[in-house]
């Protein structure tokens, strides 16, 4: 079973690729995942790491006049280097098979409401598939509008930044794909925090508030597309 590696260590980092980017010594965590990704972190910035090499990547340890220098390098040629000064811990750990995501009740209901009333997005949507499957995960619902461009829709109960963020990387994967690009996003969700709403149009994804009860059939027209 493919294993997490974490190591703290007073390290420094040096990354050379498009740019040159330099983390003088100090003492971070250090991300070695199953996929080959490696991530450098501080105590601060919540999830976001200082500097990471996404896979496929290799690792290779030091030794001799070397030991203590990783070098990391992905397959376009860039290069991630750590230079150990101190390891303070090393550890691994076999985390199994990820259930993933499991939408609470209303989440996964509002989804599968959503979709089978999809024109309520506009006029004119169709829907392609609930769940849409992805590299980093699935995408709530995959739609087209009236006239025919892809549309990817992110379902929350309560809309914040967290969830922008999280559509724009599968708007990012998805537009990769030259059968479905151009995809156009919709943030969707029972309330919108301001921060959230802001975000998503700063990057041309279009916001929807649901009503839980009108989606049921308990009233009508408190769908807003904004």
């Amino acid at each position: 079973m493919p294993t997490m590696r974490l190591v703290i260590a007073r390290c420094s980092v040096d990354y050379a690729g498009r740019l040159t980017a330099h983390l003088p010594l100090a003492p971070r965590l250090i991300l070695v995942k199953a996929d080959g990704s490696v991530s450098i972190h501080a105590d601060d910035r919540a999830y976001k790491p200082l500097n990471w090499m996404s896979p496929p990547c290799t690792l290779k340890e030091g030794s001799g006049d070397d030991a203590g220098v990783w070098t990391v390098v992905n397959k376009a040629g860039e290069k991630l280097i750590i230079t150990m000064e101190e390891i303070l811990h090393d550890s691994s750990h076999e985390l199994g098979v990820d259930p993933g995501l499991i939408k609470d009740g209303v989440e996964a209901h509002l989804q599968e409401l959503l979709a089978d009333r999809i024109e309520t997005l506009g006029e004119g949507y169709t829907l392609i598939r609930r769940e849409y499957p992805t590299a980093i995960g699935p995408v709530d619902i995959l739609c087209r509008d009236s006239d025919g461009a892809t549309v990817a829709v992110e379902i929350k109960r309560r809309g914040e930044i967290d969830g922008v963020e999280q559509l724009t990387r599968y708007l990012d994967l998805l537009n990769r794909d030259p059968h479905l690009a151009p995809v156009k996003g919709v943030f969707a969700a029972q309330e919108i925090k301001p921060q959230a709403r802001v975000l998503a149009t700063d990057r041309g994804i279009d916001c929807a508030v649901l009503d839980y009860d009108a989606l049921r059939g308990i009233e009508d027209d408190k769908l807003r597309l904004f």
